[in-house]
C-alpha cells in the first residue's frame, strides 16, 4: 500500500462510507420493494374480492328448469352496477349469454367467452389483468359453474376497472422510489460523518506523531550538531579535551532533557500518562522548583501566598520548570543577564520576564510549535499547556505594559 498512513486513513474514511452506505442501501431497497410487492397484492386481492362477490352473488340466482335461466338475475340490483359481469357458455352445453345492462368498461365479447372456455376446462377460478377496447387497463374474474348434472357448463365473467388502484400503487412506487434517493443521500452523508469520527483518533494520533517527529528533528539538530563539532574538535585537538568535555556533558545532557520532554508529550497526547493527584501546596512547589534550577547569574525573585491544589507534583513540577526554563533563556535582553519574577496566589502562577516579548496570537494559535522573540522553537511550553489541561486548568499568555512577556498557568483551586 502507498502513501502516507494519514494519505490512507483517509481512503479508508472514503471506502467506509461507501460500505456504510451500499450496506444500508441495500436494506432500503430490500424494504422498499416488500412495501411495494404489499400494495400491489393487497390491491389485487382488494379487486377481486370484489370480483368475487359480483360472480357468487350472481351464481346464486341462475336458475335450472329444462335450461338455465337467468331472469333472476335481470331483476337483480347488480345487473345495473359496476363491476360489470356477463354470463357465458364455456362447455358442450350451450345456452344465451347474458350481459349486464351496465358497461362500465368496453370489453370484447370474444376475449371475455375464452376466458369462460378456460375457466370452464379447467374447473377453476381464473383471474388477471387485461385491456379493454379503449386501452384501459382491467381486472378480470372468470367463475365457472355447473349444470344439475356436476358438470362445468359455463362461467360468470366479472370486469372490475383497474387504472384507479394501478394509479395509486403507481404514486406509491414514486413516493418509495424518492423516500429511497433521499435516504441514500443521507445515509452517504451520515456516513461519511460517522466514519470521519471514527478514524478521527487515528488521524489525530497521526498527525501528532508527524508533529513530534518534526519537533524531535527541529529541537534536537541543534544539539547533535554541537555535539559532533566537540567531537571534532577533541579527537583533531587532544591538548584540548580536558576543556571540552564538560560542554559535551552539558549537551548529552541538554539532549536527554529533549527526549524526555519528547515522551512526556506523547505520553500525554495519547492520553496514557495518569495523573497522580493529590493535595499540593503550590507555593512551597513553586519555591522548590526556582530554588533548584540554575540561573546561571539570572536574577530571580519569587512572590508566593499559600495556595493548595490537587496536582501530580511531578507533572506541575515539570511545568513550572519548562515555563522558568523559558523566560531564563528568552527573558533576556542583549545588554543584560535575565530578570524573572514569579508570583502565586489563587491557584494562579505568573512568570515574568524582562525579555523582547513574544507574538501573543503566534503563541495561542500554535503552541506545538512556539516561537519566541528570539526566533528559537521548543517543546516545553506545550507540555505546560498539556499538564494545565489535563488538570483542568488552562495557560494564558501576553505581554508586560513596560515589556517583557507574561505566562500564567492557572489551575484549580481546592475548596478546603
Amino acid at each position: 500500500m502507498s502513501g502516507s498512513a494519514a494519505g490512507r486513513l483517509r481512503r479508508l474514511r472514503r471506502w467506509l462510507t461507501v460500505l456504510f452506505t451500499v450496506l444500508n442501501t441495500l436494506g432500503l431497497v430490500g424494504l422498499a420493494w416488500l412495501a411495494i410487492h404489499a400494495d400491489s397484492v393487497q390491491r389485487e386481492q382488494r379487486l377481486d374480492g370484489e370480483l368475487l362477490r359480483v360472480t357468487a352473488a350472481v351464481q346464486r340466482l341462475l336458475q335450472y328448469g329444462g335450461a338455465l335461466v337467468t331472469a333472476y338475475v335481470s331483476e337483480d340490483e347488480l345487473d345495473t352496477q359496476c363491476p360489470q359481469f356477463a354470463i357465458l357458455p364455456g362447455g358442450t352445453e350451450q345456452f344465451s349469454p347474458h350481459f349486464s345492462r351496465r358497461s362500465c368498461v368496453p370489453m370484447d365479447p370474444a376475449r371475455l367467452r375464452g376466458l369462460a372456455v378456460r375457466a370452464v376446462e379447467t374447473g377453476d377460478r381464473l383471474s388477471g389483468y387485461a385491456r379493454a377496447t379503449d386501452g384501459r387497463l382491467v381486472r378480470i374474474a372468470a367463475e365457472p359453474f355447473r349444470n344439475p348434472s356436476g358438470q362445468y357448463v359455463g362461467a360468470v365473467v366479472a370486469v372490475r376497472d383497474a387504472g384507479p388502484d394501478r394509479s395509486g400503487h403507481d404514486r406509491l412506487v414514486l413516493l418509495v422510489v424518492g423516500s429511497c434517493v433521499l435516504l441514500v443521500g443521507a445515509l452517504g452523508v451520515t456516513g461519511h460523518v460517522l466514519s470521519g469520527r471514527a478514524i478521527r483518533p487515528a488521524l489525530a494520533a497521526l498527525e501528532q506523531q508527524e508533529v513530534l517527529l518534526a519537533d524531535t528533528a527541529h529541537d534536537l539538530r541543534t544539539p547533535v550538531a554541537a555535539l559532533r563539532a566537540l567531537a571534532e574538535t577533541a579527537l583533531a585537538n587532544p591538548t584540548e579535551r580536558a576543556d571540552l568535555l564538560p560542554r559535551t556533558v552539558d549537551l548529552a545532557a541538554r539532549m536527554g532533557t529533549i527526549i524526555d520532554g519528547l515522551l512526556v508529550r506523547a505520553r500525554l497526547a495519547a492520553g496514557v500518562e495518569q495523573l497522580a493527584l493529590q493535595p499540593v501546596w503550590l507555593d512551597q512547589l513553586v519555591t522548590t522548583v526556582v530554588e533548584e534550577t540554575p540561573t546561571d547569574g539570572a536574577q530571580v525573585t519569587v512572590t508566593a501566598a499559600p495556595t493548595k491544589v490537587n496536582a501530580d507534583p511531578g507533572l506541575l513540577q515539570r511545568a513550572i520548570g519548562n515555563l522558568l526554563d523559558n523566560a531564563l533563556r528568552h527573558g533576556r535582553r542583549p545588554d543584560g543577564p535575565a530578570v524573572v519574577h514569579v508570583t502565586v496566589a489563587g491557584g494562579r502562577i505568573l512568570v515574568a520576564d524582562h525579555g523582547p516579548g513574544i507574538d501573543v496570537e503566534q503563541a495561542r494559535d500554535q503552541f506545538d510549535r512556539f516561537r519566541s522573540g528570539g526566533g528559537s522553537s521548543g517543546l516545553g511550553l506545550p507540555i505546560v499547556r498539556w499538564v494545565a489541561q489535563a488538570h483542568g486548568g488552562q495557560l494564558r499568555v501576553y505581554n508586560a505594559e513596560e515589556g517583557g512577556a507574561i505566562f500564567e498557568l492557572v489551575l484549580p483551586v481546592r475548596d478546603d
